[in-house]
């Protein structure tokens, strides 16, 4: 049921705009079909994308008060959650859009890695599409005739973890400059979690676009790209 679900809802309708933008792409390149089946995709996300922003915005300006309900309970875990959570809540802040965000992506990416791992392309499914949507008369699966879209690439690894590093500094601001610690658990954990994000995250991710499809670590290339245009045109900066 499962995996009816998500070729229904994901597999299916990715594989489809993926066969027919090679089609209409005049050098039936598939790079530049994932590049543009990335955008629409962004486009789709923006909604959710710019409430993930706005709530990293609201997340920073109330930081102070945090802080302060932290150390008020900081005897008592479950009272400080439960505070900290109606601060939220009173000021209409989401904390947890970001991680919808990459959430949706998932699935996304899974569907772009079972099309180019298990032969999706470039021997097109004619079961899988819909009526309306045409064979192509080629596919071209070596984007910008240097890339194999099925095969890995280095190049694009290490655009992975680039953009991620550059996209997550974007995001979180200019690197804090935390005191030395007080042996507190939450100040060690915020540390430690921020320490992940900025720098071990990124090289997973690095690694992880060396072991799958280019398409899939393509994708993820042009989702960061994006990303970042995207703030930045919503007035962010790299400054502090």
């Amino acid at each position: 049921m499962m995996s009816s679900f998500f070729h229904a809802t994901v597999y299916d309708p990715l594989y489809n705009g993926l066969v027919f933008l090679v089609d209409v792409i005049p050098s039936h390149d598939v790079g530049i079909a994932v590049i543009a089946l990335t955008i629409i995709v962004r486009i789709i996300l923006f909604p959710l994308a710019k409430r993930a922003v706005i709530a990293q915005e609201q997340m920073k300006k109330i930081a102070p008060q945090v802080e302060v309900i932290k150390e008020k309970y900081k005897d008592n875990r479950e009272e400080q959650g439960r505070a900290i959570f109606k601060l939220y809540k009173d000021n209409d802040i989401h904390p947890f859009a970001s991680f919808g965000l990459i959430l949706i992506q998932i699935p996304i990416l899974f569907a772009l890695y079972w099309i180019f791992a298990f032969g999706g392309l470039p021997e097109v499914k004619d079961a899988l599409l819909y009526s309306f949507i045409p064979l192509p008369s080629a596919v071209n699966m070596e984007f910008l005739s240097m890339i194999d879209m099925a095969g890995k690439s280095l190049i694009l690894a290490l655009l992975s973890g680039l953009t991620q590093i550059a996209y997550t500094r974007l995001s979180m601001g200019a690197p804090k400059k935390h005191p030395p610690s007080d042996g507190s658990f939450g100040k060690d954990m915020a540390r430690s979690f921020e320490m992940q994000a900025r720098y071990v995250l990124p090289v997973i991710i690095g690694i992880i676009a060396y072991t799958v499809p280019s398409a899939a670590a393509l994708y993820w290339v042009t989702s960061n790209t994006f990303m970042i245009l995207q703030e930045l045109a919503m007035g962010r900066r790299f400054s502090k």
